[in-house]
């Protein structure tokens, strides 16, 4: 299955399982892409003793997954591309929800 997901929230335990369900994804045999939009192109300056976004995050990166971020809401937010999370356009979300079998929104 080729899973794509939409993240759009900075909150930290929603993104924190966004990227658990991610992970688990890539561990059972599927294809992902993520979509940072809205607060979702802050994650990585989310820090939680909990719920830790960042770790989450690099490996979700270090087993193969791909990340996306809206380039207008880190223009917005006064951020700069990174390796992590190019700056990417609403074609390439709308892309990545065609090649999905399946597209949720966390």
């Amino acid at each position: 299955m080729k899973l794509g997901i939409i993240l759009e929230t900075k909150e930290h335990e929603k993104a924190w399982n966004g990227f658990r369900l991610a992970i688990k994804s890539l561990e059972l045999g599927n294809e992902v892409k993520i979509f940072l939009m809205g607060e979702g192109v802050e994650v990585e300056d989310i820090h939680d003793e909990k719920h830790n976004v960042s770790e989450k995050m690099h490996e979700y990166l270090d087993n193969g997954g791909v990340i996306l971020a809206c380039g207008t809401c880190i223009e917005s937010r006064h951020r700069e591309d990174t390796t992590e999370c190019p700056i990417s356009t609403m074609v390439d979300c709308v892309n990545m929800i065609d090649w999905a079998d399946k597209t949720v929104t966390i």
